[in-house]
Order: C-alpha cells, then sequence, then structure tokens
C-alpha cells in the first residue's frame, strides 16, 4: 500500500467503452489485486483519504475513509486482505471476512472496512457500465436535497462568526444549515458557572444563525454528545423558540435510554447516530423511537450495503435517514448512490466552506446548486479523483 501523497496516475478503464465488457465471463476472471491510499489536506482541521482498489484487469475501484485530521489508516491492511484475490461482486464474501472485526468498536476498524466496501461497489458498477443505485434497486430520484455544515468553516466561535457562514451558505443557495456551537464544552463536572456560560453562548451562537437566515431556513444543531440529560432538556427548551429542524446526540446515542428520555420531553426532532455501526447500532434507536431520524455514514457504518440495511430497519419504525457526511467528494457520491434509493430519506449533510477547490477534486466535478447535488449517473460511484488537484494538495 502507497500512502502519504496524492497517487500517482491509475490505470482506469471505466466503462465497457474503453475496452472491459460486461459479462458473466468479467465478473469470473476480475480479481482484486492491490491497494492504495491518497491523502488530501483539507485545512487544519481536516485532510481526505480515499482507497484505490486495483484490479488484474485494470480497473480501479475509489472508496472514502477520511477521519478527521488523519492521513494514514494503518487498519486499511487488515481490511484488505478479505478483499484481496477476490472478485469485487463477492461483497458478501467479503462483508463474511471482515464485518466482525469492524463490528468490534474501533472506528478505524469499522472505517477501513467501510471504504474498501465503497471500492467494491464502484468497482462492481464499472464492470457493468451502471451507477450503483441502478444495482441496488433503482433510484426514487435524481436529485437529492442538501444541508450545509458551517461547523468546521466557522473559525470565529462567536455568535458572529457562525452567523456570517450561516449568510454565507444562504447565498450559495442553501436551504438547511448546521452548526455545532457546543464544541469545546467543558466537562459536566467543571464549575456550574463554566458550564452555564458555554450554555449560554451555545444558545447565543444559535440565535444568531436564525437571525441571520430568516424563519423559512431550517437549522440543525448538533450538540456532539455534551450534555446529560438535564442540561440536554434544559438547552433544547431555551432553543425552542429557534424552530430547530433537529436537536442532533445531546447525549451518546448509544446511551439509548437517556435519548428516550431527552426526545419525550421536549419539543424539537431528535438526529443522531454519526459513528454507530451496522443494524445491531442503529436498531435499538430505531425500536424505542429514541430519535426521528438516523444518520449513517457509508465511512463508518460498514459501507452501501450495510447502510441500505439500516435504512429498511429505519423504515420499519418510521424513522426518516440522514446521511452523517461532513466528508470529502467520494463519500458525498457514495452517499447520494445510497440515498437515491432508499423511501425514508430526508436530506444529505454537505460539508461546506473548507476548500474552495472541494467540486474539482472529482471528475465530473461536483456541483451543489440551489441547495442540492445530482446523483451521479457514471459508471460506479459515478465519480474519480482528479489527479491534478489532488497531488496540488497533497
Amino acid at each position: 500500500m502507497a500512502a502519504g501523497g496524492a497517487a500517482a496516475a491509475l490505470p482506469l478503464i471505466a466503462s465497457p467503452a474503453r475496452g472491459l465488457q460486461p459479462s458473466g465471463a468479467t465478473e469470473r476472471r476480475l480479481r482484486i489485486e492491490e491497494m492504495e491510499l491518497t491523502s488530501v489536506q483539507v485545512s487544519e482541521r481536516t485532510a481526505w483519504m480515499f482507497v484505490h482498489l486495483h484490479t488484474n484487469l485494470g480497473l480501479s475501484g475509489l472508496g472514502e475513509c477520511s477521519l478527521g485530521r488523519r492521513r494514514e489508516l494503518p487498519a486499511l491492511n487488515e481490511a484488505f486482505e478479505a478483499a484481496r484475490g477476490r472478485s469485487p461482486f463477492a461483497i458478501e464474501a467479503y462483508r463474511a471476512a471482515g464485518r466482525e472485526r469492524a463490528a468490534a468498536g474501533d472506528i478505524f476498524e469499522a472505517t477501513a472496512f467501510s471504504a474498501i466496501e465503497q471500492g467494491l461497489w464502484d468497482l462492481v458498477g464499472k464492470a457493468v457500465d451502471a451507477p450503483v443505485h441502478l444495482l441496488t434497486g433503482g433510484g426514487l430520484r435524481d436529485r437529492l436535497p442538501a444541508y450545509a455544515n458551517i461547523n468546521r468553516a466557522t473559525r470565529e466561535r462567536t455568535p458572529e462568526g457562525f452567523a456570517a457562514n450561516a449568510r454565507a451558505a444562504v447565498e450559495d443557495g442553501f436551504t438547511a444549515i448546521k452548526a455545532a456551537p457546543f464544541d469545546g464544552f467543558p466537562a459536566l463536572d467543571a464549575p456550574a458557572a463554566d458550564v452555564a456560560s458555554a450554555a449560554d453562548l451555545g444558545v447565543a451562537c444559535v440565535e444568531a444563525i436564525r437571525e441571520a437566515v430568516g424563519s423559512d431556513v431550517d437549522i440543525l444543531i448538533d450538540c456532539h454528545s455534551f450534555f446529560d440529560v438535564d442540561l440536554a432538556v434544559d438547552v433544547a427548551r431555551r432553543l425552542e423558540p429557534q424552530n430547530l429542524a433537529w436537536y442532533e446526540e445531546p447525549v451518546p446515542p448509544t446511551d439509548v435510554a437517556a435519548t428516550v428520555a431527552i426526545e419525550r420531553a421536549i419539543e424539537q426532532r431528535m438526529a443522531g447516530g454519526e459513528f454507530l455501526f451496522g443494524i445491531e447500532g442503529f436498531g435499538p434507536l430505531c425500536r424505542e423511537q429514541a430519535v426521528d431520524v438516523i444518520m449513517p455514514d457509508v465511512k463508518h457504518c460498514g459501507g452501501l450495503l450495510e447502510a441500505r440495511k439500516i435504512a429498511a430497519v429505519a423504515e420499519l419504525d418510521g424513522i426518516a435517514v440522514s446521511p452523517h457526511n461532513p466528508s470529502g467528494p467520494v463519500a458525498t457520491a457514495a452517499s447520494a448512490q445510497l440515498c437515491a434509493g432508499l423511501p425514508n430519506f430526508e436530506i444529505l449533510e454537505m460539508q461546506w466552506g473548507e476548500a474552495a477547490w472541494r467540486g474539482d477534486l472529482i471528475e465530473p466535478p461536483e456541483r451543489f446548486e440551489n441547495g442540492s447535488i445530482a446523483v451521479p449517473d457514471g459508471p460506479g460511484l459515478g465519480v474519480e479523483l482528479n489527479d491534478a488537484v489532488a497531488r496540488e494538495h497533497a
């Protein structure tokens, strides 16, 4: 595996027109041989990592394994062994070989497993010249509503800083905005005055966002699990005048009882589950009606097939699906392939404002228009890395 920097130009055959004919013979001959990692520096807070799976027939598949500032992921080596030598069509065999390890609770293992699974689907789609969503039941929509996550782009963590970026995202066409104004919250056993001051600042930031964007824009607030039940309820009630679209993870989503207690006590809709793995992670939230919206992330939840299974579990309980996606453009393309065919899809997250060159990192370029994104219609995930842009930001 080559890591730490932009990958060299890859020998890609992205469609049958370029030489690989979809057929049973292709499936029998196609085998995964090598893995490569490309890392791209986005900001002081963010790096993106992309996995390339190379095959014996020159076809390559793409997945994303971004994790905050990290530029390498050693867990990929172990996860890749479950795919090496296999046909990319053998996705269930890959899952059977690696899922138990990925589900054990380590986010690095889960992310590595999920990225390679994305790459397998990309290869399958390229081998048969079809976008992934056509291979998993077809699409219900060709454009997806999206919200702008302004959190990482907001370096001035004040009401004025959040308001300025919220206003700018609306000017870019977004009609829904997410922020995490409680980041940096003190421990709950800190002096009461410190906790109260941090809560006041977070509430003031939300009030400033609402004033900046007006009443017609949805506001979503992520609390990043900083609260306990009592504080979560108190803050939610203070935010009621701002008419939130949802209130996200005031406590860890693994604490289902606490999440249920908050959901029953407040008016706002609840959302959560951004780092949970598999149907076993999301099932309790759905069965207990602890949230109104679940947020599986294709980079962490087990990949595209697992995400579809999670969505089906949620559908049984009347829960909406809004994938967590503060990610690079490859995970966004994978998420779009997922969301195209989900009956209970609500809205897709977009990481806004971190890099002006973001959209040009892939081909065809990623473009959000009027707060929505088109589902890529090329084979596989529908996108390739732009190697020149990746090298420029390695």
